[in-house]
């Protein structure tokens, strides 16, 4: 795998742009995204009860195998809690775009993101969907235009594309996706939408979907609130031309790690700029019973507010990453936890064996003054191993939350 530069429109085939139309004071409001054919897709959603208009229609689409041909999203209202109204604004919003790019209304996709439980203004959307459609591109610019139209409370717009050899073909992956806020286990708060020119089987495209999405923005938390609009939405056009993967040999597993990587990325990104965060932490769970066991304890601290707060007070309170294990549903021996605290000005270990070491203070709060902090813990249970990444949580995330719908 070889990262290049490029976006959603880096492989053969796809096009995109993104456009302010009037949803949004400022900001870009709408990205459009479109495939020469159509491509077969898979998308994993969000696992809220709450689920918005563009979530069912979407999941109706993926999960009967349905071919696609477009996406279509807007940004500042979320068209979430609208009732049948929602539904059929949702249709429209679709029916719209494919009528601009010669398709069935049921081969778009659609994403939304913003303000839950306000009317969509149609009349806007419509008369944007088809000014903004004649912009659509493989150009470099349009894929950034594409990227910032899908962010809300993000301070930076986030792609990436890479090159792959499948069978002796040149495959190329491109991405974007969205999200600072609202962020948390199942599947966060993001808007992931990704494109290659690979030949796949659905049904393969779907299970490497899953397996990055579990492994990477089912990983991070930035402030404990699951979503309404979720969604990681994959789609494969076969422009590529490499022998259609059809099972799991070697190129099925390049093409899963090199998605893995994507979505890493993009999951570490989004903790990165999550609301008002002054520091980015990782936790490393090693030695665990199983895979299940370490997962829910390193999902256990970053989703801790009390860990959250400490890390923003630079406090190296190692009980409250006990605790939050503890209580975590996890198993583990706690005589036999080791956990330390690391970054670029060193490491400083805090329990040894279940036992407390006596550290120094001043060292182990020069560790907590950089940005990015690694929370290291070693089990000696057994084999298996989990990572996860998190944010601190302080004033300024108060402050953005309590003048969001002002400001959006």
């Amino acid at each position: 795998m070889r990262v290049i530069d490029g976006g959603i429109t880096a492989p053969q085939g796809f096009k995109a742009t993104g456009k302010h139309i009037g949803i949004k004071k400022v900001k870009k409001d709408l990205a459009l995204l479109s495939s020469d054919v159509l491509a077969e897709a898979a998308g994993v959603y969000t696992k809220s009860l709450v689920k918005a208009a563009p979530i069912l229609w979407n999941k109706k689409l993926t999960d009967s195998g349905k071919k696609i041909k477009g996406m279509v999203c807007i940004s500042g209202n979320a068209n979430a809690c609208t009732g049948s109204r929602g539904i059929r604004d949702n249709e429209t919003m679709a029916e719209t775009f494919a009528n601009c790019i010669g398709a069935k209304k049921d081969e778009i996709l659609t994403a939304a993101t913003g303000i839950i439980g306000l009317d969509m203004p149609m009349d806007t959307i419509v008369h944007g969907i088809k000014d903004t459609c004649k912009n659509l591109s493989n150009k470099r610019d349009e894929a950034k235009n594409a990227a910032a139209g899908i962010i809300t409370t993000d301070t930076f717009i986030k792609e990436m594309a890479v090159q792959l050899n499948i069978a002796g073909k040149v495959v190329k992956i491109g991405a974007m996706c969205k999200g600072s806020g609202m962020i948390h286990p199942n599947m966060a708060t993001v808007l992931s939408f990704i494109t290659t020119d690979l030949n796949i089987s659905q049904e393969l495209l779907h299970k490497a979907l899953l397996f990055s999405v579990k492994e990477t923005y089912n990983m991070i938390s930035v402030d404990g609130a699951t979503s309404t609009n979720d969604m990681c939405i994959i789609m494969a056009n076969g422009m590529a031309e490499n022998p259609k993967i059809t099972q799991e040999d070697e190129f099925y597993e390049v093409f899963k790690m090199a998605l893995y990587s994507i979505n890493e990325k993009f999951a570490k990104d989004i903790v990165h700029d999550g609301e008002g965060a002054g520091k980015f932490i990782q936790v490393n769970v090693v030695g665990a019973k199983s895979d299940h066991d370490a997962r829910l304890l390193a999902k256990s601290i970053v989703t801790n507010n009390l860990v959250k707060t400490a890390m923003y007070g630079e406090d190296a309170n190692w009980g409250r990453i006990v605790a939050a294990m503890g209580g975590s549903g996890g198993y583990f021996d706690p005589s036999r936890v080791d956990i330390s605290f690391e970054s670029e000005k060193g490491s400083v270990l805090l329990m040894k064996h279940g036992e407390p070491i006596h550290f120094d203070e001043n060292e182990a709060a020069d560790v907590l003054s950089e940005r990015d902090i690694t929370v290291q813990i070693n089990l000696e249970d057994g084999i298996y191993m989990a990572k996860s990444w998190g944010c601190d949580l302080g004033h300024e995330y108060v402050r953005i939350n309590g003048e969001y719908r002002s400001r959006t």
